[in-house]
């Protein structure tokens, strides 16, 4: 996708990630029935407390061998059970549901990018472990899943969001309805923008350069006019452009979490962004 994508923490990380997680919606209220004799039994067991939160994947374990994550692989997970995430190859969106210590995603849509190496794997990995519920263990701002036959186990960390203002914002796949696609083939790194502290908006749209003001309320953030360079472009570049026009050209619902932010104009089109500098804002 098209490229161009700071919360101040007061106290120690450990104290502000403990505040963080113990302000965490739980997603199922009924919980599960714990069974047995012993004190307590048959009360309602509470669900491990991982919604609202984004998780930066540090290692996968699988049948004793641990290796490193691919670097900007994480989930972040809606205090509705919506969640999406990034696999360090392709971007995906899911359905997590809890109950209990168990924590079950079920992907929706995913991007279709063509990776080797390490991202690959790990990919395959989260798609075989993905298919059947996960045992969860929380401590502190730790996140441990393990598969149901125990033989693959994920490791990770919570993460505080980038923030709105001040980030670059690489556009990174659109969005159509409740679909993300990829980018055109070969607009990768070519839009991104920055939401300055006074609202000011500067940054490409893929073949033009272009400055707005943004208006930000709850949850929404309203677009003024447009002005652009005059750049003619054709191919994968203008095709990008003619999207996220759509998008700045109007008012858009966002939603932002660790590393990514979402814009999605009424009509349904719009797209993610990621908080990291495309080669294009470097140059």
């Amino acid at each position: 996708m098209a490229s161009a994508r700071p919360i101040t923490m007061l106290k120690t990380r450990t104290t502000t990630a403990i505040a963080a997680l113990a302000s965490l919606v739980v997603l199922s209220a009924c919980g599960s029935e714990r069974a047995g004799s012993a004190p307590g039994a048959g009360t309602v067991a509470p669900d491990v407390p991982v919604t609202g939160a984004d998780w930066s994947f540090d290692t996968v374990t699988v049948a004793g061998e641990e290796t490193r994550a691919p670097a900007g692989a994480h989930l972040d997970i809606a205090r509705d059970g919506r969640a999406s995430g990034d696999t360090g190859c392709n971007r995906f969106g899911a359905r997590v549901t809890v109950e209990g210590n168990t924590l079950t995603v079920r992907q929706e849509q995913t991007t279709e990018k063509a990776c080797t190496g390490g991202p690959a794997a790990f990919e395959d990995t989260l798609r075989k472990v993905f298919a059947d519920p996960l045992g969860a263990e929380l401590h502190g701002e730790r996140l441990t899943l393990t598969s149901s036959d125990g033989g693959t186990v994920l490791a990770l960390t919570a993460a505080p969001p980038a923030p709105l203002r001040g980030t670059t914002w690489t556009v990174d796949s659109l969005l159509s309805g409740d679909s993300a696609a990829s980018l055109p083939r070969g607009s990768e790194g070519t839009a991104y923008f920055v939401i300055d502290e006074d609202g000011a908006v500067r940054g490409s749209l893929g073949c033009n350069r272009f400055s707005t003001q943004a208006e930000v309320s709850a949850g929404t953030i309203s677009f003024g006019e447009i002005t652009t360079t005059r750049m003619r472009c054709t191919g994968p570049e203008m095709q990008l452009e003619t999207k996220l026009y759509e998008v700045f050209g109007d008012s858009a619902a966002y939603e932002r979490n660790r590393s990514g932010l979402t814009l999605t104009a009424p009509g349904g089109g719009g797209f993610v962004a990621v908080a990291k500098p495309s080669p294009a804002a470097a140059s």
